[in-house]
């Protein structure tokens, strides 16, 4: 049988780089998509020993560039067997009434009409095949919402919302859907979140240890692999440390995370 092809949008750093490793290894046919093309360039030099790879440089949030860019996909990975809905962003962590309007258009363009751009780009061919696996990753911030969380959590509320409508509208066409839903993930999202500040993002992950990028290439890997009688519906992981958005057990005297 032909190795998958499987599209992964956010693929240039953190847990879409990491899937990307990962599903090399495995002889995956990778459709690799980011706003970097120097990165894009970097991951194909890196995984095309391994495997077949073909990338796509677009922003999710331009409903054009998604459209023109699945549309332009050569021959050979023009069939999507899985789509791998993975960009994402947060800014900003400020109360409601003081958070920027131009924050709220990021997480609102991205998480949530960036996933159903690509979906509604990747769909017909699934449903004309009556087959495909579209995996949403989501955030703990779509099960509860916390303090200057406000409008990110909507979002991935959102997120949460279209995962479970799209898997009840594609039932019929049987296309499995599910959601793999995230705690605290040491990636760049904390960078981005505050900004560049990267003394503020470290502090995000000090004293206790994070989940790593590879733990939820893992969990992916895992999902894409079950037999066709599976579907994980709706998965939420995170570290042990974790009990919540806002109880986390930390260690004051460990102000280095554990890098093994």
């Amino acid at each position: 049988m032909d190795k998958k092809t499987i599209l992964i949008t956010g693929a240039t750093s953190g847990i879409g780089r990491s899937t990307a490793n990962l599903l090399a290894t495995q002889g995956f046919h990778l459709i690799l998509c980011g706003r970097r093309q120097e990165r894009l360039d970097e991951v194909q030099a890196d995984l095309g020993s391994q495997t077949q790879v073909h990338t796509l440089n677009f922003d999710v949030r331009e409903r054009k560039m998604v459209f023109d860019a699945i549309a332009s996909l050569p021959k050979d990975f023009a069939r999507i067997d899985v789509l791998i809905n993975n960009a994402g962003n947060a800014h900003g962590l400020d109360p409601i009434d003081d958070g920027n309007l131009d924050d709220w258009d990021a997480m609102l363009d991205i998480n949530v009409k960036g996933l159903l751009y690509v979906s509604k780009a990747v769909l017909p061919q699934m449903v004309t095949r009556k087959s495909g696996h579209i995996i949403n990753i989501g955030s703990t911030a779509g099960k509860e919402v916390y303090p200057k969380g406000n409008v990110y959590c909507a979002s991935k509320h959102a997120v949460d919302a279209i995962n479970q409508g799209m898997r009840i509208d594609l039932n019929a066409h049987g296309i499995r859907v599910g959601a793999i839903n995230p705690g605290l993930v040491e990636t760049e999202f904390s960078q981005v979140r505050f900004k560049g500040d990267e003394n503020r993002a470290e502090k995000v992950y000090q004293g206790y240890q994070p989940l790593r990028p590879e733990d939820i290439a893992e969990l992916i890997l895992f999902t894409i692999t079950r037999p066709g009688h599976v579907n994980i519906a709706d998965l939420v992981v995170m570290p042990t440390a974790q009990a919540s958005s806002t109880l986390l057990k930390k260690d004051a005297g460990h102000e280095s995370r554990d890098k093994s």
